[in-house]
């Protein structure tokens, strides 16, 4: 089907009046309204619109073959003014339909409908989606038939474009804006950055890339189809795919050798096709040498350039003034083509590549071609390997620990054999005094240094001073009717209570000097039961026999010894031996 430029020119007038009727009335898109705006194909080819149109006058500067389009053109001019809301955004409106004319070129969906669904057939199935200059959406709508749950975020500098992209795919992120204004934290997230890029040498400012040291991205950012090559890479994440349309400039120029170095080196090639010249004759009648670049983004690569890789770094004259890429040369074209000389759009002498058949045919070889190249050369392992929610590979560099399982009542007595050692423990181990040592001085905590009561098992029964010498001596004591005074230090303190502030209580010494000793609180009861049963025999064997003898004592009997009472009092009771 030839392009037909009246037909196309009302296509684009209609989209553009329906996206003004919608905004004003701030509703979604009906389903015929829908169908409108996915024939905008945007203004490539229909270089015409430069020229006035403000009046009839203005007719006089065209030329014959393009004067019938100027009443249309007249029309676009009125439909814009009116929905403008002044001067200014009327002409922000035109300058943007103006820039279009010469890189607004859209891809037949028969093309990308081949590259998604190869794709998909080899496990790509993206969950998140980028359009760098997404157009009316073609690739949207077809990556989309295989992944209908993908995230979408699609740019289009084109303001009128960008505002019938939102309303053809209000579920996605839409922006009508350039590429270059992407935010850092979506960079290196995408599963698939795919798009029919712009072209041309329109430099783009991205302080990312004017700005830095690395002489790759200076002069992509020269070029905006070597800039949306290199931002592309950074927009994908590792494993990623990056599948361009895009004019022959990139890979057949010599002044775009470090670009091309920049990609191999921090992605695979997995296919190259030099597309037909007539691939955009039928949608924007015009040929123009493009190629369809797919790439798998692999910064890990550690090895040296592949001989293939090295043939896509060089551009090659081939006599006439010809540059070819190595790579291009290296590769069989489609089916049904033929390679001819003539020019390309800026009138240099050019290998041009004609397809013998219509755009379903020339889909279907493209297909044919794909399903070979990208098989062979796609790794989906790392593809998978890096998505979104694939379990993550650790690196193990040590032997993890084999982690002993306690059971709960294993648990409870390791907690009883801890509280028992504490109590019946009191100086540190030889165990922590070399782990202390061992520690750095620096990281030491000063603390006071605190003198804790020194115990034994008299203390433990509440014995006065009278009562040790009594049972170390064999003696009993004579019953006085009365109960005897306690120094301060046969006080004790209890298995519960937790440490306070220590009281100063004077006493005397043999010399008869008074002095300050600090004394721990005294609890008011204290069940000996529970001190007899959390006693651990094994940790703690029994001393000179002292513990078999307290424990053949009853309760009462143990009690009445608390008391300052002796066993003899009891006419049945035995006298106790108090080994030494």
């Amino acid at each position: 089907m030839a392009f037909n430029r009246k037909a196309k020119l009302r296509d684009n007038i209609e989209a553009i009046r329906t996206v003004f009727t919608l905004e004003k009335e701030g509703r979604a898109a009906t389903p015929e309204e829908r169908e409108i705006l996915s024939r905008y194909c945007g203004f490539g080819g229909l270089k015409f619109i430069l020229n006035p149109a403000e009046n009839l006058m203005d007719a006089v500067h065209w030329t014959k073959s393009d004067r019938e389009l100027f009443p249309m053109t007249a029309e676009l001019h009125r439909l814009v003014r009116d929905n403008s809301a002044d001067d200014r955004e009327y002409k922000r409106y035109m300058d943007s339909l103006k820039s279009s004319v010469l890189t607004a070129f859209y891809t037949p969906p028969e093309i990308v409908s081949a590259i998604a669904g190869t794709l998909h057939e080899q496990g790509i199935i993206p969950d998140r989606l980028l359009d760098p200059s997404a157009g009316q959406g073609v690739f949207i709508s077809a990556f989309g038939a295989d992944a209908p749950g993908a995230e979408v975020m699609a740019f289009d500098k084109d303001l009128l474009t960008g505002k019938i992209l939102s309303h053809l795919y209000p579920e996605h992120k839409v922006r009508a804006e350039g590429f270059e204004r992407i935010e850092k934290p979506f960079m290196g997230t995408f599963d698939v950055v795919a798009s029919n890029i712009p072209f041309g040498d329109m430099a783009v400012f991205d302080p990312e890339y004017t700005g830095v040291p690395d002489n790759a991205r200076r002069t992509a950012a020269k070029s905006i189809h070597n800039y949306f090559f290199l931002k592309g890479l950074d927009a994908a994440r590792e494993g990623g795919i990056v599948a361009f349309i895009t004019s022959e400039g990139v890979l057949n120029s010599p002044k775009n050798e470090l670009v091309r170095r920049h990609i191999v080196k921090n992605a695979n090639i997995v296919s190259v096709v030099r597309l037909p010249n007539n691939l955009f004759t039928d949608h924007a009648g015009t040929e123009v040498g493009s190629d369809l670049v797919i790439l798998q983004k692999d910064t890990t690569k550690n090895r040296e350039l592949s001989e293939q890789e090295k043939w896509f770094i060089r551009a090659t004259d081939i006599g006439d003034g010809i540059i070819e890429n190595e790579y291009t040369m290296s590769v069989a074209p489609l089916r049904n083509t033929k390679m001819q000389h003539g020019t390309d759009p800026y009138g240099k002498p050019a290998l041009l590549t004609i397809h013998q058949g219509g755009m379903q045919a020339m889909g279907e070889d493209l297909k044919e071609h794909l399903d070979i190249a990208i098989s062979a050369n796609l790794n989906i392992d790392l593809y998978n390997r890096y998505r979104q929610g694939a379990p993550e590979v650790k690196q193990e560099t040590e032997k993890p620990a084999v982690k002993k399982t306690i059971q709960p009542e294993q648990e409870v007595k390791q907690e009883e054999k801890q509280q028992v050692r504490e109590v019946y423990s009191p100086e540190p181990t030889k165990q922590q005094e070399v782990i202390s040592e061992k520690q750095p001085s620096a990281k030491r905590e000063e603390k006071p240094e605190i003198t804790p009561p020194v115990m034994d098992l008299y203390d433990l029964f509440n014995f006065s001073q009278e009562e040790r010498r009594l049972a170390q001596s064999g003696l009993k004591r004579k019953p006085t009717g009365k109960k005897p005074k306690r120094t301060a230090s046969s006080k004790q303190r209890s298995l519960f209570d937790q440490p306070q502030a220590a009281k100063s209580n004077p006493t005397a010494d043999d010399t008869g000097k008074v002095h300050e000793i600090s004394t721990p609180p005294v609890s008011p009861s204290i069940d000996m039961e529970q001190v007899y049963a959390a006693m651990d025999w094994n940790t703690n064997p029994p001393i000179n026999g002292f513990y078999e003898a307290m424990m053949g004592l009853t309760p009462k009997q143990r009690a009445e010894l608390r008391e300052g009472k002796t066993l003899s009092d009891r006419p049945d009771a035995e006298k106790p031996v108090y080994p030494v």
